[in-house]
């Protein structure tokens, strides 16, 4: 196995193993909500902040640079571009400079391709990211949302730039494990951070749906369809159980487990409010043991190997 690069701010601190989204930044966050959410994440040690030039029309973007400005040097700044546009040279560059100039930043520490894109070539889009990292303006390449395939594809395209893809963005959590198949496995083998997105399923896995609350899953028609199957919400139902067992919120349970896997790096914390992400912060001090990590997997369907030979899986 070989061992990812070391990830640090400018100044050399460390980013932390679980860090912090600000998709709701500037949208269902307010301003206020969102400064109450980034000194909590900062009181608990989260050095680590993830972005993205599509959040909330710049909002996410802006609100970060202005909190985190203060504190830039000590502080791995992250963001994404192409989700819309696509991910050729000219839109990289374009996306780019504007989450500089919302950010306050001239530099970021990971800039993400945000999807794959099947228009633009594998050679312009990192090219244009290996012209950025010359440039000084980035540090690390990272990918979110790519295939296995995709990822490998890509990381032999930027070594033809003398560029390495530092860093995976998947979405895994206790519902949605594809990662392990392929995802992981690779990110293990290759050496390649992992820190997944949505470990709280859409905050199915908090518990409030199934004690009748509302929220995305029944606001939003992707969140429906990605968590509608009626196992994904009787594993909820079975891990709010086991959090009532042992005293402990389901929400922190959640992030726990997706920390767990030995591929991750440390999951992408989000939310809404403070009161969301207190149950979330409190994973970073908990330690789950091999049993309930194994009782927690249970509730949910491993996932078939990559091959038809399943008497080997």
């Amino acid at each position: 196995m070989t061992q990812p690069p070391v990830l640090i701010s400018r100044n050399g601190t460390p980013a932390s193993r679980y860090s912090f989204g600000t998709m709701q930044f500037g949208g269902r966050a307010d301003a206020a909500q969102s400064r109450a959410m980034y000194d909590a994440c900062r009181s608990a040690g989260i050095t680590f902040f993830d972005t993205a030039h599509v959040y909330n029309a710049g909002a996410s973007e802006t609100l970060l640079g202005e909190f985190a400005g203060p504190e830039r040097d000590s502080l791995v700044i992250a963001t994404k571009c192409g989700m819309e546009g696509g991910c050729g040279a000219e839109n990289i560059a374009r996306q780019f400079d504007e989450s500089r100039q919302r950010l306050g930043m001239d530099h970021v520490d990971i800039l993400y391709l945000h999807r794959w894109d099947g228009e633009a070539t594998l050679e312009e889009s990192f090219g244009a990211l290996a012209e950025l990292k010359q440039a000084g303006k980035i540090s690390h390449v990272g990918v979110s949302n790519y295939a296995a395939w995709q990822i490998m594809k890509a990381a032999c395209v930027a070594a033809r730039f003398d560029l390495a893809i530092t860093i995976l963005q998947p979405m895994y959590n206790l519902v949605k494990r594809q990662a392990e198949v392929e995802i992981l496995p690779m990110a293990a083998s290759e050496g390649f951070h992992v820190t997944p997105y949505s470990p709280l399923g859409g905050g199915l896995l908090t518990g409030k749906y199934a004690a009748g609350q509302g929220g995305r899953l029944l606001e939003d028609d992707n969140y429906r369809a990605r968590y509608g199957l009626g196992w994904m919400h009787e594993a909820a139902a079975a891990l709010a159980g086991i959090g009532q067992e042992l005293g402990v919120s389901p929400a922190t349970l959640a992030v726990a487990w997706a920390a767990r896997h030995p591929a991750v790096t440390g999951p992408i914390l989000s939310a809404r409010n403070l009161e969301q992400l207190q149950p979330s912060l409190a994973a970073i001090g908990f330690e789950m043991p091999d049993e309930l990590y194994a009782r927690i997997t249970a509730l949910s369907p491993t996932p078939a190997p990559a091959t038809d030979r399943l008497e080997e899986a």
